[in-house]
């Protein structure tokens, strides 16, 4: 069975830090596009992150570039998002999302197309 876990959230203060999470299993995250996008009450969705390990490419949203660092770790069949600094419009549901690595890949994942976990919430108070 296909599944994404993703995990990490949680309240943090302005400037704090979370580690998020997306754990895999029933397929091997070597060979997909990892997208990381938001979802906060009231906002459109945005997509945060993205990596492509096996075609060497990542991508940040612009207002996380610097602050957000999203890695793969494939012996753990794990992505995991390195959140530093944040700030309260950081406060929403995370989700992680996965689409086969093509040229398409990262876009899908961060519209939501692809396999998706559930979410968690990034809650940031100041």
């Amino acid at each position: 069975e296909v599944q994404l876990q993703a995990s990490g959230g949680g309240l943090v203060q302005a400037g704090g830090s979370l580690r998020l999470a997306c754990a895999a299993s029933g397929f091997s995250l070597e060979s997909y596009a990892i997208g990381w996008f938001r979802q906060a009450p009231g906002k459109p969705r945005e997509g945060v992150a993205c990596v492509s390990s096996s075609r060497n490419f990542t991508y940040y949203l612009d207002s996380v570039q610097g602050r957000f660092t999203i890695s793969s770790d494939n012996a753990k069949n794990t992505v995991h998002l390195q959140m530093n600094s944040l700030t309260p419009e950081d406060t929403a549901v995370y989700y992680c999302v996965a689409d086969v690595a093509n040229a398409y890949g990262c876009s899908n994942a961060l519209k939501g197309r692809g396999y998706q976990g559930q979410g968690t919430l990034v809650t940031v108070s100041s």
